[in-house]
């Protein structure tokens, strides 16, 4: 069923079950009209030990610098993508720590930038990404990241998460110069799968990124790993849960 947006805006994360949006042609045919799943980074990536990296490096300080990090990192990509000035997303993560160290008036040596910079490097997968990605490709998904992450970032996570061989190729902003939402960067799904945009379910983790990719045409999954509010952007993603195993339900349903 379509997620109506007083349901979604109300849903708690521990009990909420994906939605499905089925086509009255591949209902009537008994099978799901989704071939391909185009992931953001973070519905995969888990970044807590990001944060509990800076809570360890700056005791009762790791909470604000973190959120003012957070923040301008994609501050920063769409500054930059609007202004024609694209940098990938290690130089944007980078510089975005380096202002908010300036903000919460933290003295950040550049053995800690290093230090924290490196825990990106260092991130995995969340608990039930490996079951739900092997439970999509057994459906006949294709499944591969589009995200802002760098190749480089989105290889680490692979490595270190042990998931070789679910993910077709990267699709990086760094192909298109692009950071979300940029059309540019949403087309990057329909050029590599090969495919229509209602074929390709995209998982978003931001709410801005759910309105992006509905603004562009995809059915959108929203995993709501944090129970976050609603953007008000005047659109509502076509199922949500709080992580993948909703997202395999959705994606899979007849």
């Amino acid at each position: 069923m379509l997620l109506d947006r007083r349901t979604f805006t109300t849903m708690a994360a521990a009990s909420v079950t994906a939605a499905t949006v089925l086509s009255g042609r591949s209902r009537a045919a008994g099978r799901s009209p989704f071939r391909a799943v185009a992931f953001d980074g973070f519905p995969v990536i888990d970044p807590r030990p990001v944060s509990a990296r800076l809570e360890e490096m700056f005791p009762g300080m790791g909470a604000e610098l973190g959120a003012v990090w957070r923040t301008r990192q994609f501050e920063y990509g769409w500054l930059r993508t609007l202004g024609g000035k694209y940098a990938d997303f290690w130089r944007v993560t980078e510089d975005a720590l380096l202002f908010a160290a300036k903000a919460t008036k933290i003295s950040l040596s550049p053995e800690q930038r290093d230090r924290l910079m490196q825990t990106y490097l260092e991130l995995k997968a969340w608990p039930d990404v490996a079951p739900a990605l092997v439970q999509l490709r057994a459906a006949g998904l294709r499944l591969a990241f589009l995200s802002n992450f760098t190749a480089p970032m989105l290889d680490a996570v692979i490595r270190n998460s042990g998931l070789e061989g679910l993910f077709e190729e990267h699709l990086s902003t760094d192909k298109v110069a692009a950071f979300k939402p940029d059309a540019r960067a949403y087309q990057m799904g329909v050029d590599a799968f090969g495919l229509k945009k209602e074929e390709i379910i995209f998982a978003a983790f931001a709410g801005w990124d759910v309105a992006g990719a509905k603004w562009f045409g995809y059915p959108t999954f929203w995993v709501n790993r944090t129970n976050a509010s609603a953007e008000e952007l005047g659109v509502t993603p076509d199922g949500a849960g709080a992580g993948l195993h909703d997202l395999v339900a959705f994606a899979t349903a007849r």
